[in-house]
């Protein structure tokens, strides 16, 4: 039988195995963190109740007996050389595996490793041969990596799901700029130029409302604003404030399109929308509830675009979304921000006024 230890992993730990030990320190304590630890009583099969199926698992410490069908026997020993390697994902179909001492083992996703492998030397290689930026003098150290890209964000937000071209490209594009408390980024009315990243640091997002600034959220590091207007092509519609001192990360107008715009905002005909709503999406109305009392289609919820931040969490990530306004501006701007949060979202391309014309 297999149980957990109740020891954790440390980076000094898996700084011992391969490829992981090329990993820089903060990814290697980021990555602890997610490790599972296991030991394997003398004897037992270490794969009978759990296989290595997508996941990287490395012998720590004691014997393993492999005994392979054409009759040979190998031995891998914990710290040997052998075992500084994840272990054959296929080798329980192999071979038949006991433990000749009791085991420990660490267990890593197969899918988190990938994303933290690959973004590792993507930071290293954007960081040794950046792309001059015309506002700063200096580049990124992506070495260092930012807190904006803590592996959460990466296995499930917007970053998640570019293509690895994008990634790269993104990194050298990206500047970081320091911020002071009070200091206003944005400004409700202006026009849109910058997209942020939260590095660390704590902000206030605020909109005027009968002569009185009214604050509609808090945002911390990993977090990102400034799209609303970049995708629907209108001016601010709220002011964000540093509450703290802070670090962010600034992308340019056209980049952001270009990066992130392009290949996150999913369109939707309405013929194609009614497909997907009869197999089970759900039609998300982002108009004011005045709007949506007036004239919303079949079965849809309503949450305005000013309160879809509040949104992320009590939406259910399982279910498929098609986000409407009534001339698709709103709309976009929506469905941006549930897809940089990991949500399946799509806008009504034209809104309501498509609808009108079936």
């Amino acid at each position: 039988m297999t149980t957990s230890l109740a020891t954790s992993v440390t980076p000094e730990i898996l700084r011992r195995f391969e490829p992981i030990g090329s990993l820089s320190d903060d990814r290697l304590q980021e990555l602890a963190s997610f490790c599972q630890t296991e030991r394997v009583p003398r004897s037992a099969d270490p794969f009978r109740l759990r296989d290595l199926e997508g996941q990287a698992v490395y012998l720590l410490a004691g014997e393993l007996k492999l005994s392979f069908a054409d009759g040979t026997i190998e031995v891998i020993v914990g710290s040997c050389d052998a075992a500084l390697w994840p272990l054959p994902r296929d080798l329980a179909q192999r071979a038949q595996v006991r433990a000749i001492t009791d085991v420990e083992l660490i267990r890593i996703d197969d899918h988190l490793l990938d994303i933290m492998l690959t973004w590792d030397q993507l930071a290293a290689q954007a960081t040794t041969s950046p792309e001059t930026h015309p506002d700063v003098g200096v580049h990124t150290d992506w070495n260092m990596m930012s807190g904006a890209f803590r592996l959460e964000s990466l296995a499930a937000g917007a970053l998640s799901q570019l293509p690895i071209a994008n990634i790269d490209t993104l990194l050298r594009r990206f500047v970081r700029i320091k911020v002071k408390a009070g200091e206003v980024i944005l400004r409700e009315g202006d026009e849109g130029d910058w997209y942020y990243l939260i590095e660390s640091g704590r902000c206030e997002v605020s909109r005027l409302v009968g002569g009185a600034n009214v604050p509609l959220a808090e945002l911390k590091g990993g977090d990102a604003f400034g799209e609303d207007a970049l995708v629907a092509g209108s001016v601010r519609n709220a002011t964000v404030t540093m509450r703290t001192n802070g670090v962010l990360l600034r992308l340019g107008k056209q980049d952001f399109i270009e990066l992130l715009r392009e290949p996150l905002l999913k369109r939707a005909s309405y013929s194609d929308a009614e497909q997907r709503v009869s197999k089970g999406a759900i039609w998300l109305d982002v108009r004011f509830p005045a709007e949506y009392q007036y004239d919303r289609l079949p079965g849809a919820i309503n949450i305005p675009l000013n309160e879809i931040r509040n949104a992320i969490g009590p939406l259910d990530t399982s279910k498929e979304y098609i986000v409407y306004c009534q001339s698709g501006r709103r709309s976009s701007a929506a469905a941006f921000i549930l897809s940089q949060h990991g949500y399946r979202a799509s806008w009504l391309e034209g809104g309501l006024r498509e609808v009108t014309n079936h």
